[in-house]
């Protein structure tokens, strides 16, 4: 089962660069518990940055930069299939 409503879908964030952001994420309940990953401008986000940190659907930016500004969607996967938020806006000033 995975249900179609996120619990709380990701929100625009405003940080000034070099400031840390956070995006929050709550995916739909599903059977099993859905992971959740993230997509930035439809591609999905690599842990390997760093900089990025995923955990228990959070995606928190360390320090941002100007290039780290863009369209963030939360995705919930599991065996049932996938979900993704309503897009969020992170814009960095």
């Amino acid at each position: 089962v995975l249900r179609d409503d996120f619990r709380q879908p990701p929100g625009d964030v405003v940080v000034a660069a070099g400031e840390p952001a956070v995006l929050e994420c709550v995916p739909p309940r599903g059977h099993p518990e859905p992971s959740v990953s993230w997509k930035k401008n439809g591609v999905r986000i690599s842990d390997k940055d760093e900089r990025l940190t995923i955990r228990g659907g959070k995606l928190m930016v360390a320090s941002t930069h100007k290039s780290d500004a863009g369209i963030y969607v939360c995705v919930a996967t599991n065996v049932v299939g996938e979900r993704d938020s309503e897009p969020a806006e992170l814009v960095v000033f």
